[in-house]
């Protein structure tokens, strides 16, 4: 494996996948963990501070640009930027269910599955695992 391409990436670059980096480990664990505790709780504000920040920082990336600089997978930004508010909306609300669900869909949707779209040759992840 060779870091050099994303160690000489944009800050921007680097920063968003840092933050999907910690955000999969992070999930990973919340998934697995037992639910509503005070480590439970703080495990989540830093995941959807991590999530937050990699949709964010996405829309300063334009690797793929198949619209102004903008591609499909900037859709999974909206799509986080929509349900990390209606998550924690739904558990406030004491709707156990719904924050399950809105949760563990954002964690497939925008981590595991745009994180295989990074895959694609010509992305930088691609590079770092196959030259």
């Amino acid at each position: 494996m060779n870091f050099s391409p994303l160690l000489n990436a944009p800050v921007v670059v680097q920063l968003h996948a840092y933050c999907a980096i910690a955000a999969l480990i992070i999930g990973g664990v919340q998934l697995v963990r037992s639910k509503g505790g005070m480590a439970h709780r703080t495990m989540g504000y830093v995941w959807v501070t991590l999530m937050v920040t990699i949709a964010l920082s996405s829309f300063w990336i334009h690797e793929i640009n198949q619209w102004n600089g903008f591609s499909l997978i900037h859709l999974l930004s909206v799509l986080t930027l929509v349900s990390v508010p209606l998550g924690i909306h739904a558990i406030r609300r004491g709707n156990v269910d719904r924050h399950r669900k809105a949760m563990t869909s954002l964690f497939w949707s925008a981590l595991v599955v745009a994180g295989l779209f990074t895959l694609m040759p010509g992305r930088i992840v691609h590079r770092m695992l196959f030259g």
